[in-house]
């Protein structure tokens, strides 16, 4: 099952993990500091999709231009387009601080990104395309072998309610 959570895990993912050590003390916000002016490439106070992106490749990884705006997007609570420093810091703590409802939000959010226009969840073929997107090739069978780790009633797609539970682990 590890190995199907690293299979589906995205640059953003593996970034968020590198940074893990932020999440608590308040010890750690002067680094958290320097995490974020180094991403603020421009020093505006803000960190944008493009920049971000720059962020990956220069730490080694590659970010898509469709990953790197869904992860602004999804962390973006005033809605301007970027990250300030509060939003960023909420994104690397996690979702601790969130409503409820926000996080719900958020999952739906994202629960999107994988799921066909006409669809409801997540097939393998869906999974798929996302993956390719993100810059990951699968077969079909690796994607049905991803699913199947999540698939919680044999039904061979990932529900809202699956997606949600996969990625809380």
């Amino acid at each position: 099952m590890k190995t199907s959570q690293r299979q589906l895990s995205s640059s953003f993912t593996k970034l968020y993990e590198r940074l893990s050590s932020f999440r608590n003390g308040e010890d750690n916000i002067r680094d958290l500091e320097a995490v974020f002016a180094y991403m603020d490439a421009n020093r505006d106070g803000r960190i944008s999709a493009e920049e971000l992106k720059k962020s990956f490749n220069t730490l080694g990884d590659q970010l898509s231009d469709e990953e790197a705006e869904a992860a602004v997007k999804l962390s973006d609570i005033d809605g301007d387009g970027m990250l300030d420093f509060e939003e960023f810091s909420q994104l690397i703590k996690g979702n601790d601080e969130f409503t409820e409802e926000e996080q719900k939000r958020k999952m739906m959010e994202a629960f999107r990104m994988y799921i066909d226009e006409g669809e409801d969840c997540i097939t393998p073929k869906s999974l798929k395309t996302m993956l390719m997107k993100l810059g990951e090739s699968r077969t079909s069978d690796d994607c049905v072998v991803m699913i199947k780790a999540f698939d919680l009633n044999d039904d061979g797609v990932l529900s809202f309610d699956e997606f949600a539970l996969m990625m809380m682990r």
